[in-house]
């Protein structure tokens, strides 16, 4: 490569691109690279729908604590009990992600340990949560278990502003 030749290394977020050559051949090439890319990258951005550590932490950091026992909800107002189920799930899901518990999904007896709740109504309620997707069933031979959806995080996250009623 000659001392003359402009090279430029080009990352946003999945895409990336180099663009070597005399300098208004790469600024073209860079316009063009930008304005073909970007306007479906803002594009999709506005549908899909993902939540990441720092998302969750920063939604739900007034609702869950993360103890060397484990994550919990600390509610510092009357809560639903779905809404306890869901915060609890979503303090799995950051722990988890933290590596703080070796597996995201729970029993329905975990739940009773950890909130405390009668049995029954919290198997009504995760009933409910599933089939509203908010919550996601996981079976395998031995045992049941359950972790929050990406809709039920929405959902979640919702409630707790006040956009919709936690039902």
């Amino acid at each position: 490569m000659s001392s003359n030749t402009l090279k430029v290394d080009i990352n946003y977020g999945e895409l990336s691109a180099t663009f070597s050559g005399n300098p208004d051949e790469v600024l073209v090439a860079i316009t063009k690279f930008l304005s073909s890319n970007l306007p479906a990258i803002e594009v999709a951005k506005k549908i899909i729908l993902n939540y990441d550590l720092q998302d969750l932490i920063q939604m739900f950091s007034d609702y869950v604590k993360i103890t060397e026992e484990g994550p919990r909800v600390l509610a510092k107002e009357n809560l639903s009990i779905k809404q306890k189920i869901t915060l609890q799930l979503v303090g799995n899901r950051i722990a988890y992600l933290l590596n703080k518990i070796p597996q995201e999904p729970v029993t329905i007896q975990d739940l009773i340990n950890v909130l405390g709740l009668p049995g029954k109504s919290i198997s009504s309620r995760l009933s409910e949560l599933v089939k509203a997707g908010h919550v996601v069933r996981i079976q395998d031979a031995k045992t049941t278990k359950y972790q929050i959806s990406t809709m039920g995080i929405k959902w979640l996250s919702d409630t707790l502003t006040g956009k919709i009623k936690a039902d």
